[in-house]
């Protein structure tokens, strides 16, 4: 029964990440994550052809490998989530405290996708 939950979460985060992937707003990288430890976790055939899909390697592979992120990785994630924040700054213009919030959430993306993340080798 777990097996069968978690090969359901990752098949749905799979879609999830596929589709935020294609939607320039929306984040791949959580998905495309869950997805990759939902597979190792129930299916070693979904994961091996998960690892084997240009999703991965595209969006994960040098992340989960240790070689850090692309260059242009780091910065397509900087600018979605900058976008999306803002976009929901702008948005809840009645509510200062939810935008210190966000504002707070945004600085701390900006500085571990800049300072913590590791640049991919390969740049």
């Amino acid at each position: 029964m777990k097996q069968k939950l978690l090969v359901a979460l990752g098949l749905i985060s799979l879609g999830l990440g596929a589709a935020a992937a294609a939607v320039p707003l929306l984040p791949s990288f959580p998905f495309l994550l869950l997805a990759f430890i939902s597979f190792g976790k129930s299916s070693p055939r979904l994961q091996t052809r998960f690892l084997s899909s240009k999703l991965y390697k595209n969006n994960l592979e040098g992340f989960i490998s240790g070689r850090g992120m692309t260059k242009a990785a780091r910065i397509r994630v900087m600018v979605t989530v900058s976008l999306a924040i803002g976009i929901s700054i702008l948005l809840l213009a009645r509510l200062p405290w939810v935008r210190i919030i966000l504002a707070l959430v945004w600085l701390g993306h900006m500085i571990y996708f800049l300072f913590m993340v590791k640049p991919a080798s390969a740049e």
